[in-house]
């Protein structure tokens, strides 16, 4: 039985924040909120820890973990030097959405890093996430709370879909505000690469490191991986999703397979844009619509895009059809990530 605290987001309950605290100092799994998405905490020193949580995700010991830390300081002990960009970065972003790949320490385990010899750390912006390490005092290593390569958490109730019976304890903020993961940039290259994007974007990386660059979506290796979230399949919903992009009339092809689906029985789910509505067939009775928000705003659209692809889930739809989205710029190039690899290579052209 999994256990289920209640905090209030903006002044956790200490006694909440205690009992967690202790269960996490004591190898037991922890679900705690972030800025971000839930992550599923473990005493990143305590190896067997470690180990069940990979058990309790269904994970492959190649796809690493991010490190979640109080403060720069506090990760010294993690790290064998820290690259020279890690405290300007750390000054301008931490707490905040965006993870850091430094050469790490012996301290670390090999669980953590897919035995890779950096490892990922980062300072997590949400009042709870910030009590539960202050009062743990120890490093806590928190991928997502959800079954491997499913839409990560954006709620406890989602965490407790995937994982009730699993994990030890949830604390539970109510939802997340960003709802997509942390930026992900190593420092271990010739130049700063991001690896994954998120809410702290290329943009406001290069006012700090003009020089960062990015990763190429194909470069996304078999094996070890040097960031979580690199995977062809990622964040993928249970019915299988299919991405319309283009720079044609996407939404009118979407519009006539979503139609052509239903026609034979299928019922279908439709990830789009509150601009989209008026064009769709709304009489179709076997259609589930979830509007993510208008197109021109992707945080909106981030941070209802996991929880949409869980509403049409639990609506037992046979598939999934999403519009792509901007991507030029922002968050907006985190959101076409995150979409493509839930896709796992479903995308029509237009």
């Amino acid at each position: 039985m999994t256990g289920v605290a209640p905090v209030d987001p903006s002044a956790p309950d200490p006694a909440a924040i205690a009992e967690a605290a202790a269960r996490l100092r004591a190898g037991q799994l922890v679900a705690f909120p972030t800025e971000t998405v839930y992550g599923l905490g473990a005493h990143a020193l305590d190896r067997e820890a470690v180990r069940r949580l990979f058990a309790a995700k269904g994970r492959p010991p190649s796809d690493p973990l991010i490190v979640h830390v109080c403060s720069l300081d506090a990760a010294r002990d993690l790290v064998v030097a820290l690259p020279a960009p890690a405290p300007r970065l750390a000054a301008r972003f931490w707490p905040g959405p965006l993870t850091l790949v430094v050469p790490r320490s012996s301290r670390v385990p090999d669980e953590i890093t897919a035995g890779l010899e950096t490892v990922a750390i980062r300072a997590p912006a949400h009042p709870v996430a910030r009590a539960l390490l202050a009062e743990a005092a120890i490093p806590i290593a928190a991928p997502s709370a959800n079954l491997f390569s499913r839409p990560s958490p954006t709620t406890a109730q989602h965490v407790l879909q995937d994982l009730e019976g699993r994990i030890d304890f949830v604390l539970d903020a109510g939802p997340t505000t960003v709802g997509i993961e942390s930026t992900v940039l190593d420092l271990t290259r010739g130049r700063p690469v991001v690896l994954r994007p998120g809410a702290v974007t290329i943009a406001m990386l290069r006012r700090v490191l003009p020089d960062v660059e990015t990763l190429a979506p194909a470069a996304t290796a078999i094996g070890a991986q040097p960031s979580p979230g690199l995977l062809v399949k990622h964040y993928s919903p249970r019915a299988p999703l299919t991405l319309y992009q283009g720079s044609g009339d996407g939404l009118a092809r979407l519009v006539h397979d979503a139609t052509a689906a239903a026609a034979v029985g299928d019922t279908v789910g439709l990830l789009v844009a509150s601009e989209d509505l008026a064009r769709l067939p709304l009489g179709e009775s076997q259609l589930r619509i979830v509007d993510l928000g208008p197109s021109d705003d992707p945080a909106t659209v981030a941070a209802r895009l996991y929880a949409g692809m869980r509403e049409l889930d639990a609506a037992g739809v046979d598939i999934i059809l999403a519009r792509a989205f901007p991507s030029d710029s922002g968050i907006g190039e985190a959101v076409q990530d995150r979409l493509r690899r839930a896709a796992a290579g479903r995308v029509v052209c237009a």
